[in-house]
């Protein structure tokens, strides 16, 4: 874990030097505050039409695939900030494998969850004669 740390702030850190002489050999003269404005604005907004365009796409086959993309992030920050919190306080060893593991525990439970979701409409499916709806169990069209 602490390798990875120290991987990524090398990146970061390459990535801010060379940034910084981009905008020096361009004349412009930003504080590190403006830098942070225009790298993290520019980069969240392509983001966002990357996400958008995804989760658009995703969102007419299937909401449970959104509804996972956002929680393994979620559980990603999480998992991460207990590790770091490990290392400031030292309750605990900051290690990779506590963090895949925990992520692995995640997925575990959720392969659990997809199985019980397909036995529950397989068993619909055959109480109801061959017919399943995708919504509330209504099979009735409304007007």
């Amino acid at each position: 874990m602490k390798e990875l740390a120290v991987v990524i702030t090398e990146m970061i850190n390459q990535f801010h030097d060379a940034f910084i002489s981009i905008c020096g050999l361009l004349g412009i003269q930003l504080t590190d505050k403006e830098m942070h404005f225009w790298v993290i604005g520019i980069f969240g907004i392509f983001f966002f039409a990357v996400t958008h365009a995804v989760f658009t796409w995703l969102s007419k086959w299937s909401l449970t695939a959104l509804s996972f993309i956002y929680t393994v992030t979620i559980i990603i920050v999480i998992v991460f900030a207990i590790e770091i919190q490990q290392k400031v306080t030292g309750r605990g060893n900051m290690e990779f494998l506590d963090a895949t593991e925990g992520l692995k525990g995640f997925l575990v439970f959720f392969v659990i969850f997809l199985l019980l979701k397909m036995l529950l409409r397989l068993i619909r499916y055959f109480f109801s004669g061959g017919a399943v709806s995708k919504g509330n169990g209504n099979t009735r069209s409304r007007k």
